[in-house]
Formats: structure tokens, C-alpha cells, sequence
């Protein structure tokens, strides 16, 4: 079940604050820039980059991903170890709210959004 219109906009408002506030200094944007996606429940945040062959084409690297929950009203976090599949960030798997979860991601306690 996707988002509804005012989970939405309070998605998309704290999405884009947060990473105007995130993102890299305006003149390195080209070589390393943050995104977001919204796809259904689930909002996925990203590094695009140039590819090392051709810095033409650009590419999307995950960072984090969360999905909420209807029947729980919380948010659930993942993360993208190297097997490439989404888990459960353990430290805490369920927040109550996108700035929570957009909080967690920035000081990535144990590593595992930024490496």
C-alpha cells in the first residue's frame, strides 16, 4: 500500500531538506551528489556518481532504505551490506518517523550507511 498524500508531502519536505543540507559542496556535485527515491511504502536514498570509463552515464550506489509499516505505524530501516541484499538495520529497526530515520542514517553509528 503506498504512501498517502500527506505522508507524502512530509516525506518529500524532509527528504529534500535533508539533503540540501547533506549533499557535497555545489563544484565537487558532478563527481558525488546524494538522491532520493520514493517507490510505494519505501523511500531509498543514493550516491550518484560518473562511471570511471565514461563519466557520461551516471550511477546510483544505495545508501539506506526504509518502508513503513501501516499495521505498525513505523518506519522500518534497511541496509545494503556487500551480498547485496536489503537487511534490517539491528541497532534499531523501527522508528516512528522519516526525520528519525533520516537522523540514524546521518550519524551511522556502526558504519553500515557510508561505509
Amino acid at each position: 500500500m503506498a504512501l498517502d498524500i500527506m505522508q507524502s508531502v512530509e516525506v518529500i519536505e524532509a527528504l529534500e531538506n535533508w539533503i540540501e543540507k547533506n549533499r557535497p559542496e555545489e563544484k565537487i556535485r558532478r563527481e558525488l551528489d546524494f538522491g532520493y527515491r520514493i517507490e510505494d511504502q519505501s523511500v531509498y536514498i543514493f550516491e550518484i556518481r560518473p562511471r570511471y570509463n565514461n563519466p557520461e552515464i551516471y550511477y546510483e550506489t544505495p545508501i539506506a532504505k526504509t518502508t513503513y509499516i501501516h499495521t505498525k505505524k513505523r518506519w522500518k530501516i534497511f541496509w545494503m551490506p556487500s551480498d547485496l541484499k536489503w537487511h534490517g538495520y539491528e541497532p534499531k529497526m523501527l522508528v516512528k518517523t522519516i526525520q528519525e530515520f533520516l537522523a540514524i542514517v546521518k550519524e551511522d553509528k556502526l558504519g553500515c550507511f557510508w561505509g
